[in-house]
């Protein structure tokens, strides 16, 4: 029992808690000022004279420490509120945007993790260059015989096929991406990442894993009548982040491409890579394949009319659409899935 207070303990203490600040009174009007400040700025943009004393405010909070080194946990009931912390406290920090707020996962817990998914289609003899067989569709009844997978799938595709009006061809969003976020959430990654990344060698397969996503509610902009809108631009969807910032900032941090490392990562970690995109899907930056006939994934945005921020937008679009590291773990996952000899490195 003591074991288990001080594991309690320690977990409380390792995400982002307010609780410290609010009992010294000095850091707890600071904080409670940032809020403020953090709740105009999502309304309209905060005048200089307030913008100014919110900076003021957030240089003076830095000195309590807790609140600037703590991270938060994936998936856990405090997520959101530990959130809403963490980044409170960085008002305006804009570097900080490319930064996980996430814990560190054990690495060697994520191979782990990836090795489940290996041994769960090799036990089933799987082989895409043998049989030809729609992976993607095999995912699919493979989901469906596990209870839990095929009721937490079958949920999402209702709340993302269902329209909003008898008239109307257009979805709720919000409630497809939190039944998206739930399946992720609550189903093992061996079902839900056999979805995602199934191999496919024809566009049959290639149709049906796009779909799995259900682009046209998750990320494409609501069918109005008979006419599609258009895409936004990828600054606006940067822009409109509320708890997708934490998303797209840990995305930017474990798949930041680079041409110098064996992995194609900075961070040398695919695996890391998988799970940071995984964790995009349900949110306003979920990503999807541009196709069926091929692996590339993108962002449903354009960069049309970015003026002077052109090259801010790119960086975003490239992030998808040409990332070495997330095409090639992609790719080495795919691979890896249907080879009996197969294996994480």
């Amino acid at each position: 029992l003591l074991f288990l207070l001080l594991f309690l303990l320690l977990l409380f203490l390792r995400v982002c808690s307010s609780q410290g600040c609010i009992q010294e009174q000095s850091c707890m009007i600071l904080y409670r000022l940032l809020e403020y400040c953090t709740a105009e700025e999502a309304v309209s943009p905060l005048s200089s004279d307030a913008r100014l004393e919110c900076l003021e405010a957030q240089n003076s909070l830095q000195r309590h420490r807790p609140l600037q080194v703590c991270k938060c946990q994936r998936g856990s009931r405090r997520e959101e509120p530990c959130l809403r912390v963490y980044w409170t406290v960085r008002f305006a920090a804009y570097d900080e945007y490319e930064v996980s707020p996430y814990e560190e996962l054990e690495l060697n817990l994520v191979r782990r993790n990836a090795n489940i998914l290996v041994i769960f289609y090799v036990s089933r003899g799987s082989s895409l260059s043998i049989d030809g067989q729609n992976q993607c569709l095999k995912a699919a009844q493979d989901c469906g015989l596990y209870e839990k997978c095929g009721s937490l799938r079958s949920e999402y595709v209702v709340a993302c096929t269902k329209r909003t009006t008898a008239s109307d061809n257009s979805c709720n969003r919000q409630k497809c991406h939190k039944a998206l976020r739930r399946f992720l959430e609550r189903v093992p990654e061996e079902y839900s990442f056999a979805l995602l990344f199934c191999p496919c060698s024809d566009t049959l397969c290639g149709e049906r894993r796009r779909k799995t996503i259900v682009p046209s509610c998750s990320y494409e902009e609501n069918v109005r009548g008979e006419d599609r809108v258009g895409k936004p631009n990828c600054l606006s969807l940067q822009n409109f982040c509320t708890r997708d910032e934490s998303r797209f900032a840990d995305f930017q941090q474990n798949c930041q491409p680079s041409p110098l490392s064996p992995s194609g990562c900075v961070r040398e970690s695919r695996a890391m890579c998988l799970k940071a995109y995984a964790g995009l899907i349900g949110t306003i930056m979920t990503p999807n394949y541009v196709s069926n006939s091929s692996t590339e994934v993108s962002q449903w945005c354009t960069c049309d009319g970015s003026g002077n921020e052109l090259q801010a937008c790119q960086r975003i679009l490239h992030m998808f659409s040409n990332n070495k590291c997330l095409r090639e773990w992609e790719e080495e996952l795919g691979f890896l899935l249907f080879q009996p000899s197969g294996g994480i490195h």
